[in-house]
């Protein structure tokens, strides 16, 4: 493996950026390897240990001076003087960033598994809790996929549908996202049904993009018009903008870590996916990799994780994520892989 070059890394502020340091080949392996047994035992590891597990062909000292060395370059940390070395978080950036291996089984599994995946689902929420749930399992991570979101703003259809002294009211919102509404039919408006479901579709259509004119609906169809007004109205206070629409799984998997097994430690990160998942999130393109350490991300719940995440988009152009989110000793490799995988398969689903 040849020597890597000197690499700016900017983190989710412009004015905190890092250069990692050049490494030689001996000094990257050494890096991997100790960032490897530290995510497979959760133990600080020495330079025996090292030559032992890896098979490297030098001595144990050649190794120790390596350690030191990356110790020196803020790579690898002692928690304890007597103890072995752990990887810091520049360590993680750089062995994400350059010494990567290839994902495990388990995240190729799943992509192929994916590529059977069709749309045989009664629901889009369906697929994503499915997928969602499949990358929990598989990582032992926290998953969050969130719903396409594009403009919500805007109908596309309406259909009225009457059943018995209900009415069902099914709202198309763009490609992928449909709602239904069930309310309470007045028998005094039941005949205005096929009038009001034609004016309102004129009106989506006169006037796309636009909030339906309700001040000029027809006098004789203020009984039905005003029951769907109020209950379109109810829907969308509902639905606040992006507050809704991610699916997130696996805080049983995190209480098994042992970076969370104090709850003081979890608790900011439940009250964040409880509150509002979507902060979890992280502008795209910042690191272009997706890949958030430690520090890199701003919020304060997510200072001691790694973040983890991929961006799919619809045939009409909404958007949504897939994001693992775990400490910062996670199979990197693996849970690259396993939301790239998800987030390829549900933009070929849904474009």
């Amino acid at each position: 493996m040849p020597p890597q070059e000197s690499v700016t890394v900017r983190r989710s502020s412009p004015d905190l950026s890092f250069s990692l340091p050049h490494l030689s080949r001996r000094h990257q392996q050494v890096l991997q390897a100790t960032v490897q047994h530290y995510v497979d035992t959760v133990e600080p590891v020495g330079s025996r240990t090292l030559v032992q597990r890896f098979g490297f062909q030098a001595s144990p000292a050649t190794v120790r001076s390596a350690m030191g060395a990356l110790e020196q370059q803020g790579l690898l940390l002692q928690p304890h003087t007597s103890a072995g070395r752990i990887p810091s978080q520049r360590g993680y950036r750089l062995y994400v960033d350059s010494l990567l291996p290839p994902p495990g089984a388990g995240a190729l599994q799943l992509e192929q598994e994916l590529l059977g995946l069709s749309l045989r689902w009664a629901a889009l929420d369906d697929l994503l809790l499915h997928l969602a749930r499949r990358l929990a399992d598989l990582t032992g991570l926290l998953s969050l996929i969130t719903r396409p979101q594009g403009d919500r703003s805007a109908l596309q259809a309406v259909r009225l549908v009457p059943s018995g002294d209900r009415l069902l009211v099914f709202l198309v919102e763009n490609a992928v996202m449909t709602s239904c509404l069930n309310l309470h039919l007045p028998p005094t408006a039941a005949h205005e049904l096929l009038s009001l479901e034609r004016w309102v579709m004129d009106q989506l259509s006169l006037h796309p993009g636009q909030p339906i004119p309700w001040n000029a609906l027809p006098p004789q169809l203020q009984r039905s018009g005003w029951l769907l007004r109020e209950a379109l109205r109810s829907h969308r206070m509902a639905r606040p903008g992006d507050a809704d629409g991610a699916l997130a799984l696996g805080l049983g998997g995190l209480l098994g870590q042992p970076e969370f097994s104090r709850t003081a430690t979890l608790r900011p990160l439940v009250q964040l996916v409880e509150q509002d998942p979507h902060l979890l999130l992280q502008p795209d393109g910042v690191p272009s990799r997706g890949v958030w350490i430690g520090a890199e991300n701003p919020h304060p719940a997510l200072q001691d994780c790694a973040l983890v995440q991929a961006t799919y988009r619809t045939g009409d152009g909404s958007q949504g994520h897939v994001a693992l989110v775990g400490p910062m000793r996670m199979a990197y490799a693996t849970a690259r892989a396993a939301v790239r995988s998800v987030a390829a398969s549900l933009q070929r689903l849904l474009s």
